[in-house]
Formats: C-alpha cells, structure tokens, sequence
C-alpha cells in the first residue's frame, strides 16, 4: 500500500508543480483535443449525412439492436418490469438460490480468479440487489445532471423524450447482455465469479464453433472497455464535478482544472489502491444516499411549480417531433441528441454493467437478467426525466435559447453555462444554497462512478495482461492520469472522447448479442417456468 501511495504521489506530483504555470489547462486541453477528435470520427462514421442532419452508424445499430431484441422477447421491459422487482426483492430466492456450476468455468487468464464485487471469503457471490446497487452506482452519475443538460442544451426539450424512448428500448438489451453475463461466467477454483462480454463473446462464440472471432472480438471489447474507462467512466465525471467546484468558488485561474484534478485524482487512488471490496463499501453508501437526495430536490422543484409541469411535458413531446432549437435541424437531428445523451447514460449495449451483474448469487442467469432491466428505467425514465424537467421548468423564465451556438455552452445573464452548470443554476433558482448541494452530489456521483469503472476496466485490463501486480499498478496510475486530463480538458473534447469509448464497446458486444440471443430465450423460459412451479 505504501508503495502505491508513493508512486501515485510521483504521478501526479509534476501536475501540481506545474500548477501555477499560465495556461496548464490549455495546453492539456490542445493537447488532448486532437486525440478526442480522431476516435470520434472513427466510431460515430457515418451512414448518412446531410447539410445539417449526421446519421452515425452506431446509434442505428444501438436503437435497431434494442428494438429487435424489445419485439424478439415480446417486450420484456413491460411484461417482465413486476418480476424484475419482485426478483431484486427476494419474492423467488427460494427457486433461484446460489450456486456456483463448475461447467461455467475455465482457467483464468493470468493464472488467477478475479476479485469479485462484494467478498472475496464468501465464494465471490453477492445479492441481486447488491448486483444491481453495484451496477446503477455505475450509471447513475453525471450522465443524469450534466448529460442531460447537455441534451437539452443542444436539442431542446424534444430531446428529453427520445432519452425516455431509448431508456426504455435500452431494458431489453441491458436484460439480454446481462443474462449473458451469469450464463457465461467463469468460477474459480476458490469459489469466485467473474465475467463480461469479455467471457460471453469469447466462451460463447466457441461454443457455437467460432473460437477465433470470439477470441479477437473479446480482445477488442476488452481495449474499448479500458479506453472507456478513462472517458466517460473517468474524464468525463472529473470534468464535470470540476466545472461545479470552480463556478461554487468562482475559481478562473487557467490552472484551477488540473489542480482539482490532482485532489480528485489523489481520493479516487486511496479508494481503487484499497481494491474491489473497499470500491463496494463506498458506492453502497454514497450512491443510494445521494440518489435519493438528488430526486427529493428534483421533486421538490417540480411539486413547487406544479402548474407548470403540464406545459413543460406538453413543450418535451411537441418539440420531440416539432423542434425548434437552433442546430438541430429537423425531428432526425433531436433524436440523435436524444439517443446519444441516453446510451451515454444508461449505457445499455456497451455490456458494461454485465461485468457487475456477472457476480450474482443464482442458478438461473435469466433471474440476473430481469434484475438488469430495471437499470435503464431507473437511470433514464425516472431519474433524467426529473433533471429535465427542472431544466425546462427553470427555462420557461427564458434564460437561455435552446440550441445555443451549437457547442452545449448557453449563456444565462450574460454568463456562459455548461453541462452540470446548468443544472446547478436551474436548482439555484428554487432552492436556497442548492449550489452547494448539488456540487457535493456531482463530485460525489463523479466519484462513485470513477471507482466502478475502474473496476471494469481494470477487469478487462487483467483479461489481456492477467493479474500480475505490476500490470494492476500501470492500470491504475493511468487511470488516475485520466483524471487529471478530464478535470483540465475542455468539455468538448472530453465529451466527445467519452462518448466515442463508450459507443466503441458496442461494436464487439452486438456481435456477442446476435450471435447467443437463442441462449437467453431458452434461459428465460427455464426460470419462468422454475418460479411458475
């Protein structure tokens, strides 16, 4: 411990002997830009493009894949959402009790079992609460405060409500890639689970006589996954929960990103230094706690302006097929917003939150699967739906215009807003301190989710590298280097970096999807009929 202490220490030491330099964070910023630039074009290639509307490629694949898979299952974000819940609460443990199958499992890569997500003494299993609490401390982030924001900034109100259409299409993927997750697992001989699209598409294209495409195509999950990671599971919330502590302090220094960055990056080390059982202890008690915060406060503004809630759902579903933000172009270009903010935050189709779900305590991997799909809804339909819904009830005051110039940045009395910026004025104009309030819940809900994904990519780093302790220490300092990249770069280049790591892991993990979706219809039928008996 000591020696990791130190060598994060001389990490990030240079940053902050540097931190006083005129222009730090420019030149970070300059630096970076181009590398976000070139892995966007390269993931968001498009299939059509017009003078104002871009159609990429992936987002059709997402939404097609979700909408197959919705019709293919018969709609399982709606028939199943009652088990779903009654699964998470205990209602079927006496059917579904845990069990770790040895034909589940091979050798580990490294020579090793990976960490699991609760207790490495008690056979790597945990509840489907904790899978699902695990998995949501993930999503639930800045995805929801400045994603949001984001979307509305760009798109209009309109394009909360194509957030809401993807939140739902994303339940059924989120329960196929999860189920898959349980199903393909490995154990060890020690007892501990561990898994991903990283063992679904390798174990699970063998066993249909693709071993070469499973193998090359879980390898380039598993590098997506890192540089996810490092984006919107990193930068992207360093970058945020940076925005809120400068505007709460009015910081304007050219170098204030990257030294809020080095503090940030400093707390996040002590926490993934301490491994996967202390990354669990902190995002049980963090997440719940400001989750539950952050919908009081939504709710106390939207029942505040209750009056006003009617106009503003009225205003979020004719500008979803009217749009008048600036830039957006047509009824094409808001969906797009929509589509991409929602994928972002829910990440429903990356196979991410798999890698959490895969630890579960069952026999059945379809029960993990339902627990799955209450994900998206959870993220997406309830708690982006409030965010919005503040910002549009605030913006009836018009503050800004939607669309702006484009860039996500409005200007609110002659200030410039962005992402989290926004959200915290729209919660400032209600509720007395609630910039204090809602700092703390970005840079805590920035935090949180910094510690899961390190988890899930650290995961996929062990998958290439195995589990030497040195490979483990490369990963995580170059993690926390990523924070402080985040925190200094320009919202811009991080968002667009993040989002093309993000949208990158769902090329590898559709092929998974399409080639073993039979697998999750002949599951599903197996533990509906255990719990029908």
């Amino acid at each position: 411990m000591k020696t990791y202490i130190q060598t994060i220490i001389a990490l990030i030491l240079p940053f902050m002997s540097f931190a006083q330099e005129k222009g730090l964070d420019e030149k970070i910023d300059e630096a970076f830009q181009p590398v976000a630039d070139a892995f966007f074009d390269a993931i968001f290639f498009p299939i059509y493009k017009g003078d104002t509307i871009t159609i990429p490629f992936v987002l059709v694949l997402l939404v097609g894949s979700a909408l197959f898979f919705t019709i293919y299952f018969g709609f399982p974000n709606i028939r199943f959402f009652g088990k779903a819940i009654n699964v998470v609460r205990g209602k079927y443990d006496h059917v579904d009790h845990g069990v770790a199958e040895a034909m589940y499992g091979d050798s580990t890569p490294g020579g090793d079992a990976i960490e699991t997500i609760k207790d490495e003494s008690a056979d790597g299993e945990v509840s489907h609460f904790q899978a699902l609490a695990t998995a949501v401390s993930g999503t639930v982030g800045n995805g929801n405060i400045a994603g949001v924001a984001l979307a509305i900034a760009l798109g209009g109100p309109g394009a909360t409500f194509w957030m809401i259409v993807c939140g739902l299409l994303g339940m059924s993927t989120k329960f196929v890639e999860c189920t898959l997750g349980v199903q393909f697992r490995d154990v060890g001989k020690d007892g501990t689970v561990y898994g991903g699209p990283m063992y679904y598409i390798s174990k699970g294209l063998k066993s249909r006589g693709f071993a070469k495409i499973g193998k090359v195509t879980a390898a380039i999950f598993a590098v997506f996954c890192i540089g996810g990671s490092f984006g919107g599971g990193n930068a992207a919330q360093s970058n945020q929960a940076t925005i809120v502590i400068k505007e709460l302090f009015n910081w304007d220094s050219t170098a204030a990103g990257a030294i809020v960055g080095v503090v940030l990056a400093a707390l996040v080390g002590v926490i993934i230094i301490g491994g996967i059982k202390r990354i669990a202890q902190v995002t049980e008690k963090v997440v719940p706690f400001m989750a539950v915060m952050y919908v009081v406060a939504c709710l106390y503004i939207i029942l505040s302006n209750f009056t006003l809630v009617d106009d503003a759902i009225s205003l979020i579903v004719r500008e979803a097929f009217n749009p008048t933000a600036f830039g957006v172009g047509s009824v094409i270009g808001v969906v797009i917003v929509g589509f991409q903010r929602a994928a972002f935050s829910n990440e429903a189709g990356a196979g991410s939150a798999s890698i959490a779900h895969s630890a579960v305590k069952t026999k059945y991997s379809a029960s993990e699967g339902l627990v799955a799909l209450l994900e998206p809804f959870i993220d997406t339909v309830v708690i982006c739906t409030m965010t919005a819904l503040v910002i549009v009830i605030f913006n009836f005051g018009g503050f800004f215009e939607y669309g702006g110039d484009g860039s996500g940045v409005v200007f609110i009395e002659g200030v410039a807003y962005e992402g989290a910026g926004i959200t915290s004025k729209a919660f400032a104009q209600y509720i007395p301190y609630s910039n204090i309030f809602l700092t703390i819940a970005v840079v805590l809900f920035a935090v949180s989710t910094m510690i899961s994904w390190s988890y899930y990519g650290l995961q996929s780093w062990k998958f290439l590298f195995g589990r030497g302790k040195v490979a483990d220490l490369v990963y995580k300092l170059l993690f926390l280097l990523f924070v402080v990249i985040g925190a200094a770069a320009s919202m811009g280049s991080i968002w667009k970096f993040s989002d093309a790591m993000i949208f990158a892991m769902i090329f590898p993990n559709m092929v998974g999807l399409f080639f073993l979706y039979p697998v999750v219809k002949r599951e599903l039928t197996k533990y509906l009929k255990a719990i029908k008996k």
